[in-house]
């Protein structure tokens, strides 16, 4: 994943994701907008065939934008590894009962 850093202000913050697409960006933003520094975050495809989004963080003052852009991350990461455990344990669950039922 290559990040490129297109307006950084005290507050404000805008990246460009190369090779990402709206599942990723719309993950990312709603785990932002659950925080209560973060006054407004979204993201834009600017163009239907590059999978280029933007993505837009503006915080309040007392948080930095890479920072919250971070906390989303480590979120998003730490959600993500709890669905693939769940994931993982209703599947082994399930194989076991079909294995049951074969028998």
């Amino acid at each position: 994943m290559k990040v490129k850093i297109l307006k950084r202000e005290p507050q404000e913050l805008k990246i460009e994701i190369e090779g990402e697409s709206h599942s990723f960006c719309n993950a990312l933003q709603k785990v932002l907008l659950e925080d209560k520094t973060v006054e407004m975050a979204g993201y834009d495809l600017p163009h239907p065939l590059i999978s280029n989004p933007i993505v837009y963080v503006r915080t309040m003052e007392q948080q930095k934008p890479e920072a919250a852009l971070r906390e989303a991350a480590q979120k998003l990461q730490k959600r993500n590894n709890e669905f693939r455990e769940a994931f993982k344990r209703a599947l082994e669950a399930w194989q076991r009962g079909q294995g049951q039922t074969r028998s």
